[in-house]
């Protein structure tokens, strides 16, 4: 769910957004996206995230292109290339044709004090332990902190309960999203991923990217790659450490509604 809060401010709190979320009583969504006047000097708009339970998060990469495409909807910009000042860093978006959106993401955060991950050795991958089950988490922050771990299939896994109590471990103090990754080869991907505040999505941007980045530096893959989530297919580059992310994908306006408020 998208708010153009430059035409149209609103008062937020956590209470009103997770009433909106609620999929039975309200909206219904993952995440509340919110297009609202610059408050940098070099960005187009400010763009906040709040999680389905009322939280804020810093960044949300397939929201990047829900926000670009509703910004030249509804004419709040002509542009095609707009900068996006987020909480987890500014955001490049650039619209190549009616729905199809590539986004720069800042250089991916891999040192653990800043993702931040603590209470590990500071190798590349670390393991964490759960219920006598150990498993192999790849710490990686997109401007949010990830946890990317592999798996031989996605089958038969159970997202929500491996995901819940990992993206709640001490190792993780401002929670994570934990991401599920089958490699297929080296240009392909399949990924499920646990979203702290919201649980298992159909599709999480950041996550993609995450996912490409852990399987690169762990060998993987190779700079471009094709992730399959349950909720469609990004495109990824990345050409390695200190560089951007670079994800492409398509954006669609599903309904349109307004907000009625009462006096």
């Amino acid at each position: 769910m998208v708010l153009n809060c430059v035409s149209n401010p609103q008062n937020l709190n956590a209470d009103l957004i997770r009433a909106w979320s609620n999929r039975k009583l309200g909206i219904g969504f993952d995440q509340l996206l919110v297009i609202a006047p610059p408050t940098v000097a070099n960005a187009d708009f400010d763009y906040l995230i709040f999680n389905a339970d009322g939280t804020e998060a810093q960044q949300c990469g397939n929201g990047t292109r829900c926000v670009a495409f509703l910004a030249n909807h509804l004419g709040l910009s002509k542009s095609n290339h707009l900068l996006w000042n987020s909480a987890g860093g500014m955001i490049e978006t650039t619209r190549q044709s009616t729905q199809h959106i590539e986004t720069l993401m800042p250089a991916p955060i891999l040192e653990h004090k800043d993702i931040p991950f603590i209470g590990g050795s500071g190798q590349l991958t670390e393991n964490i332990t759960l219920d006598e089950q150990t498993f192999c988490v790849t710490p990686v922050s997109m401007g949010n902190p990830h946890g990317v771990i592999f798996v031989d299939s996605l089958l038969d896994l159970d997202v929500q309960k491996i995901g819940g109590a990992l993206t709640a471990h001490e190792f993780f103090p401002e929670r994570a999203n934990i991401g599920f990754c089958q490699i297929v080869d080296e240009h392909f991907v399949r990924l499920r991923v646990y979203e702290r505040g919201v649980g298992e999505t159909l599709a999480c941007g950041t996550g993609a990217c995450a996912a490409v980045v852990a399987a690169h530096l762990n060998g993987h893959v190779n700079g471009r790659v094709k992730v399959s989530l349950p909720g469609g297919k990004l495109r990824i580059h990345w050409s390695g450490r200190g560089q951007p992310v670079v994800m492409s994908g398509d954006a669609t306006l599903v309904h349109r509604g307004e907000i009625v408020t009462e006096s």
